[in-house]
């Protein structure tokens, strides 16, 4: 009778003691905490770059299709000028869908490439969805070529000072540009890789879009 007493003792003993050690792993597991993204695209529909828009499009819908639906984006359309075409879930692929097609067709009167503009207004956003709670990515897409009115071009030895304003802010923003060519490609990477650093910098040529989408989650913290 001692002895089953003294067993059963010790078996209460270790058991408490196994509830105790797993009760104390799992209070040390911390869960991650989910921040919604807000992605800012930048679409360039110039006459320049009607040859590979379909692509771009689809790649962009691509991107919609990994975020969570917490996320939230916004589309500027590049040409001539500057200006948001969408804004809102990335789920509502309807709308997206009739947005871009309405408001990329090529218009024979526009002329140049407003990216510097573009992407000033894409800073705003960022700065303003900051303060909602999201985590700011904008993603350029189009072949970065330079036209028509300078002035509303992107400088590329005033936009490192720019993005180092930002990041001031948000330190934790993110930038993609996607199917410019290498040689475009590469000014991005020399001229902002030392401001954003390799991990939120992403460049991508339309020959590497494919394994692209994970690194920008990679970027917004996913």
């Amino acid at each position: 009778m001692n002895k089953r007493f003294v067993i059963t003792g010790i078996l209460i003993l270790v058991c408490s003691i196994i509830c105790k050690l797993v009760f104390i792993g799992i209070s040390k597991i911390k869960i991650d905490e989910f921040h919604p993204a807000s992605v800012i695209f930048i679409v360039d529909s110039s006459a320049s770059n009607q040859s590979k828009l379909e692509d771009e499009i689809d790649y962009l819908k691509s991107v919609c299709s990994v975020l969570d639906p917490e996320d939230s984006i916004k589309i500027l359309k590049v040409s001539q000028d500057s200006y948001l075409i969408y804004e809102g879930s990335p789920m509502n692929s309807s709308t997206i869908n009739k947005t871009l097609k309405e408001f990329t067709k090529l218009d024979s009167e526009e002329y140049g490439t407003a990216y510097g503009d573009a992407i000033k207004k894409a800073f705003e956003h960022a700065l303003n969805m900051k303060k909602e709670g999201y985590i700011p990515s904008i993603v350029v897409i189009g072949d970065l070529e330079n036209e028509g009115d300078t002035t509303k071009q992107i400088d590329w030895d005033i936009l490192p000072e720019n993005v180092k304003k930002i990041k001031k802010y948000i330190p934790e923003i993110s930038m993609m540009f996607v199917y410019a060519h290498p040689q475009k490609l590469d000014l991005v990477k020399t001229k902002l890789t030392p401001v954003l650093g390799e991990k939120k910098l992403i460049v991508v040529n339309e020959q590497t879009v494919s394994n692209s989408q994970r690194k920008l989650l990679d970027a917004i913290g996913r």
